[in-house]
């Protein structure tokens, strides 16, 4: 059993490693109060980022890692956003770890 996150008075039950224990508990106060924990304050950018994670979370049932993340944002938003100087500029922490923890999805497989 993790630790919990307090949003809008209640406490949200999270992993040991700090990611939400259920993905059906994620929503916008909770990606707020996960950002403010990590220093990051959400800009559009960063919301098209997290938005994306969860859609690519939902399409192959996996958090994307940073080489999946920055390959599938470039298809799809071509080489400006799709590379990881842009994606450490918006989660200096980690791309890929950071913005799936913000967006409420597993920590990514491969990430340490």
């Amino acid at each position: 059993m993790g630790n919990s996150l307090r949003v809008n008075n209640r406490d949200i039950l999270l992993e040991n490693n700090g990611y939400l224990a259920s993905i059906d508990d994620w929503n916008h106060d909770v990606a707020l109060a996960f950002a403010q924990l990590e220093n990051i304050e959400l800009t559009d950018k960063h919301w098209e980022v997290i938005h994306f994670v969860r859609e690519f979370y939902i399409k192959y049932d996996t958090s994307p890692a940073i080489r999946a993340l920055v390959k599938t944002m470039k298809e799809s938003f071509g080489p400006e956003i799709g590379n990881s100087r842009y994606l450490h500029r918006l989660f200096p922490d980690g791309p890929a770890k950071i913005a799936t923890k913000i967006a409420g999805l597993p920590k990514p497989a491969k990430c340490l």
